[in-house]
């Protein structure tokens, strides 16, 4: 549940400070992007924190090699990932790549809710929950990878935020 607050959190607040104060976030895509550079930071590091870490290991469905390489593989693409959201050259390559990370690794999501793997001691995610949440951050995450190149300031109307006026 904290990566879906960490998310949603953050890419709010950007959009309120884009509304009022901001203008490089006066528009969605640049709010989720950082509520992904959020959800990705706090995924990320918790890799490495062996609590989480044996849990994730856990995860892993049987028949994968290296459950343990696999954790960390994937958290450190994660935390880069994060990182390269905000390189302007990288930005459109880092959410395409999150979002095939995020495909690649739903599977020990759905394996871990249908065999009840605990994540920390807190239970798994019911399936269906966990498939609605994919869906917001994979959604996301193309919004990312779709957003037009700016030339300038606001050269271009964002589609998105012109459809939500």
């Amino acid at each position: 549940m904290e990566p879906l607050i960490a998310f949603a959190a953050t890419t709010l607040v950007l959009r309120l400070l884009g509304r009022v104060k901001i203008d490089r976030f006066n528009a969605w895509r640049p709010a989720l992007r950082g509520g992904l550079t959020a959800l990705f930071l706090t995924t990320g590091v918790v890799h490495f924190v062996p609590e989480y870490r044996d849990s994730m290991i856990a995860m892993i469905p049987p028949g994968l090699p290296w459950p343990a390489a696999l954790v960390a593989v994937t958290g450190v693409l994660e935390l880069a990932g994060a990182v390269g959201l905000w390189v302007r050259p990288f930005k459109r390559a880092a959410a395409v790549c999150l979002t095939l990370l995020m495909l690649a690794m739903f599977p020990a999501n759905v394996y871990a809710s249908l065999n009840g793997i605990e994540f920390a001691g807190a239970p798994a995610d019911p399936l269906g929950q966990r498939i609605l949440i994919e869906v917001l951050w994979i959604g996301a995450a193309i919004a990312v990878a779709t957003e037009p190149a700016s030339t300038g300031r606001r050269a271009r109307l964002d589609p998105i935020e012109a459809a939500a006026r």
